[in-house]
């Protein structure tokens, strides 16, 4: 079951979130989903690249990010982003078939290895805070402690500065990222361009009129850690780059020796996934919501071409297939867990904030993820503008009052990532009123919700969790 709470093991993960105007994000590491049908060519260069050891593969994607092809995390997955980078870099030194021959890594290990060494990049355990995390010490070259009890490294002109922090157990993860993203009337020029809650960890990025700046922060059961850098805009060009090796060598709470300066940090996951699962190349994910104790919606999407199917890691079979919404209604073997969702009868305001309940990839596992969403129009239909890809089919969204408003009925059938990141993007959804009409075919309903107070994101999440639902298509 899906809930909104500190994870309890500790945090090993980094990863990049995106800035709307630039290439840069943090977020989670996370494993690169394969394409629902890989060319041969990919199919040949994941096998070669899967039979190496995984500090190795970690190693080439942090050689990758400096030889400026690879804007992930450093998962030690493959993917398209993996893929695309090695043909990049392999340029005309040989066929685009995204397999390094061993010539080939020695010259890219030496070519990222040039470009450490041009930043003075060192990974440097920090005493105030505990975390390690990569610091390009030619652009920060000051260092000091503040006042919060963190570290900071600033540029000698002061345009860039990076602070790590750390607070004890007690402090809400969910207090803080709602205050991370409130509008803050004493500086209206500030802008949030990428929010991301999970429940171990938050990403908010944005910019001011002059600058850029990002804000990661990680739970553990050392209480949460993380860090933040600003930086004028006028050196984004230099900057964004270094910022994306700085995300992926950060690691709020470390075990086992320090890396050296040329070792890939891993970014792997610590601690038992929420839904343990492995990702395997002959299947498909989707989400779905309970909508009875033994029946689901999800979007058609998600179980077009599925040999079988299982919900929450139980059987189940196509029901009824509404060809008009783009909905199914699935039969779960035994009973569902957890309660019903309330439904919201009137249609959301414009640019309403809404509250997206998915799974996403994480280290090669399925995960459950709560992302920022709002209300448009699409062609002069229902949509919801939101960071969703592949395996978020029939992902529903909420009001901030915990109330049933749509399902994503689209497919995201592009793996669209900057920075490792999902950018917002537009999709379908089926609203309430389509979703009574579905059930009702069905001889289904759901329960209407009334008014009630607005809840925090977190707040949300606990109160819709049991109903929402990993869908695997078995191909």
């Amino acid at each position: 079951m899906l809930r909104a709470r500190h994870h309890q093991a500790p945090m090993r993960r980094a990863g990049l979130a995106a800035l709307a105007v630039a290439v840069l994000a943090v977020a989670p590491a996370r494993a690169q989903a394969p394409t629902p049908n890989p060319n041969p060519q990919m199919v040949a260069a994941q096998a070669s690249f899967d039979a190496l050891a995984e500090a190795e593969r970690k190693a080439i994607q942090n050689d990758l990010i400096w030889a400026g092809g690879f804007s992930g995390a450093i998962s030690g997955s493959f993917g398209p982003l993996t893929f695309r980078a090695i043909n990049t870099f392999k340029g005309a030194r040989g066929l685009a078939d995204g397999v390094l021959l061993p010539t080939e890594r020695a010259a890219l290990a030496q070519t990222a290895q040039a470009a450490r060494d041009r930043a003075g990049f060192r990974i440097v355990a920090d005493e105030k805070t505990g975390v390690r995390i990569g610091i390009p010490t030619k652009l920060l070259p000051k260092r000091e402690a503040v006042p919060s009890g963190g570290s900071r490294w600033q540029s000698a002109d002061g345009k860039v500065t990076l602070d790590t922090s750390a607070s004890p157990p007690g402090d809400t993860l969910e207090a803080l990222f709602e205050k991370a993203v409130a509008v803050n009337p004493n500086n209206p020029g500030r802008k949030i361009t990428y929010k991301l809650l999970r429940p171990d960890f938050f990403v908010v990025t944005g910019e001011t009129p002059t600058g850029r700046f990002y804000r990661r922060l990680s739970a553990g059961p050392e209480g949460l850690r993380g860090f933040s850098i600003g930086y004028d805009k006028a050196l984004a060009t230099e900057v964004d780059k270094l910022v994306i090796a700085i995300a992926g060598s950060f690691d709020p709470f470390p075990t086992g020796p320090m890396p050296g300066p040329e070792t890939a940090v891993a970014s792997g996951a610590g601690g038992a996934s929420l839904t343990p699962p492995a990702l395997r190349s002959n299947e498909r994910y989707g989400v779905a919501l309970a909508v009875s104790p033994t029946a689901a919606l999800s979007a058609a999407a998600a179980v077009e071409g599925c040999r079988n199917l299982s919900v929450a890691g139980r059987p189940a079979k196509l029901r009824l297939k509404d060809d008009a919404s783009h909905l199914v209604v699935l039969d779960l073997e035994g009973r569902a867990a957890g309660g019903l969702p309330g439904l919201r009868t009137e249609a959301p305001g414009a640019e309403e904030a809404l509250v997206l309940v998915a799974f996403g990839d994480d280290a090669g596992r399925r995960a459950a993820v709560a992302l920022p969403g709002q209300s448009v129009q699409a062609g002069g239909k229902p949509a919801v503008r939101a960071p969703l890809q592949p395996g978020q089919s029939g992902a529903p969204a909420f009001d901030r009052q915990g109330r049933l408003v749509g399902l994503v009925a689209a497919n995201p059938s592009d793996r669209v990532l900057v920075a490792g990141v999902a950018p917002q993007r537009s999709q379908a959804l089926a609203d309430a009123a389509v979703i009574q009409a579905v059930l009702g075919r069905a001889g289904l309903s759901l329960p209407v919700a009334a008014a009630g107070s607005e809840l925090s994101t977190g707040a949300v999440v606990e109160r819709v969790s049991g109903a929402v639902l990993s869908l695997v298509c078995g191909l």
